[in-house]
């Protein structure tokens, strides 16, 4: 599906409810695999979630599984095709589950994705994980087992969610799990979240230098995960809303839109929209419903910014694109992270950015753009699977026409996307 985007609209002071975050929605549903009487409320409806909390329901015996003919134990076939964070997660979770034996594959750029940091981590702790394809990459073959090792080293500057992956299995092992990070940290942010979500269970964490400690929490009569169970409320999402920041400093003064529900103090990383922000002119308002309202405020004359995404590389289209709009330049790094996502987004944005007028150069971490007067219309942006390529190119139709391709990719992570926007004024139609 193709969408037309036109620029002859206006913004409405609007109100719009985004559901939870799918970062704290996708730990949480691992931990609630593992201890079951942990409630969730204001889960993500991304299709990230949904995959994962179809692999983990009833047992694995849900529409995601298939018998595979693989081999002649003929395990089951998990597919979890295009979420990354599902093939992670559930890599360390079917490791730990005994007397299972899983294929766990995905999508044809899924396959692309390295996946060998984490099974050489799960190795070090007696995991037996084989590859059916290529090295290093998905499929995968998962023999779960019981666990006994505690200690394992892995990279750290490739992707946090490795690291996530195995503290959240960590209080199931029966000696918990020494973590040694090897090499500069990324994306800190995401495991100080896991950490802080695993506290909140009442699992003891510790995480200085180099080194985490997660302690095991076996006992299912502790009081955190026993009776009538805890009941977690998960936060909205900053990713999602930032594509709503992107709209507000591209709008004119006065404009504004309230979102709901959002933590002053917030685990996700994305919050940083709130500082990066002002520097496009855009207030944020915490409200005493827990609601955010945004509007645009006056900007100082900019014409470089530089930021460094290292603990947010999610929000850099975003960011890149609205530097565009208002043609301002930018040098944003941090971003070596951002080459093993759905697509090569350094890439990819290089590649749509330039469609539309601008002038960009790249490394492995680093984007810059120049400042440009300049916004060529009625654009085709290729989005490359990618629903970030999707989300974060929509707010320049504030400035110009432009056609989304295949712009149902947005589920991946916000299916009400679209209308949402239809909500504030935008006007769409198909193409």
């Amino acid at each position: 599906m193709n969408l037309l985007l036109n620029s002859q609209f206006t913004i409405h002071n609007s109100e719009l409810n985004l559901t939870g975050s799918k970062s704290e929605t996708n730990r949480l549903l691992l931990l609630q695999a593992l201890y079951p009487n942990l409630l969730l409320e204001n889960t993500s409806n991304s299709d990230d979630s949904e995959v994962i909390l179809k692999a983990l329901a009833h047992n694995c015996h849900t529409e995601l599984v298939e018998v595979s003919q693989l081999t002649t134990r003929n395990p089951q076939l998990i597919d979890v095709h295009h979420a990354g964070t599902a093939m992670r997660f559930l890599t360390a979770y079917f490791a730990i589950q005994q007397e299972k034996e899983i294929v766990l594959t995905g999508s044809s750029r899924m396959k692309e994705r390295p996946i060998k940091i984490l099974v050489d981590a799960l190795r070090q702790l007696g995991a037996e994980i084989s590859y059916e394809e290529n090295e290093g990459f998905p499929p995968i073959k998962i023999k779960g087992k019981k666990l006994t090792q505690h200690k394992v080293s892995l990279d750290a500057n490739v992707s946090s969610q490795y690291i996530s992956a195995l503290l959240l299995i960590a209080p199931k092992l029966e000696n918990g799990i020494q973590v040694t990070l090897e090499g500069e940290i990324t994306s800190v942010p995401y495991i100080k979240m896991t950490l802080a979500l695993l506290n909140k269970i009442g699992v003891e964490t510790y995480f200085e230098g180099d080194k985490i400690i997660v302690k095991p929490l076996v006992n299912l009569s502790a009081p955190e995960v026993s009776g009538e169970g805890q009941q977690i409320t998960i936060e909205s999402d900053w990713s999602s809303a930032s594509y709503f920041y992107s709209i507000i400093a591209l709008s004119k003064i006065g404009t504004e839109i309230t979102l709901s529900s959002f933590k002053i103090n917030s685990l996700q990383g994305d919050s940083a929209l709130i500082e990066i922000y002002k520097n496009f002119g855009v207030e944020t308002i915490f409200n005493s419903n827990k609601s955010i309202t945004i509007s645009k405020i006056n900007i100082k004359n900019q014409k470089s910014l530089l930021f460094n995404l290292q603990s947010s590389p999610d929000i850099a289209q975003t960011i890149a694109l609205t530097c565009f709009g208002l043609g301002i330049g930018c040098h944003l790094t941090g971003l070596h992270t951002l080459k093993i996502k759905e697509t090569d987004r350094i890439q990819a944005l290089k590649t749509e950015l330039e469609k539309v007028g601008a002038k960009v150069s790249i490394t492995e971490n680093s984007l810059t753009l120049e400042p440009s007067d300049t916004i060529n219309p009625d654009i085709k942006i290729k989005t490359y699977q990618d629903h970030r390529m999707a989300m974060a190119f929509a707010p320049l139709a504030l400035k110009t026409p432009l056609i989304i391709e295949d712009a149902e990719v947005v589920s991946k992570s916000y299916p009400t996307f679209w209308d949402d926007l239809t909500k504030i004024g935008f006007t769409i139609e198909e193409k």
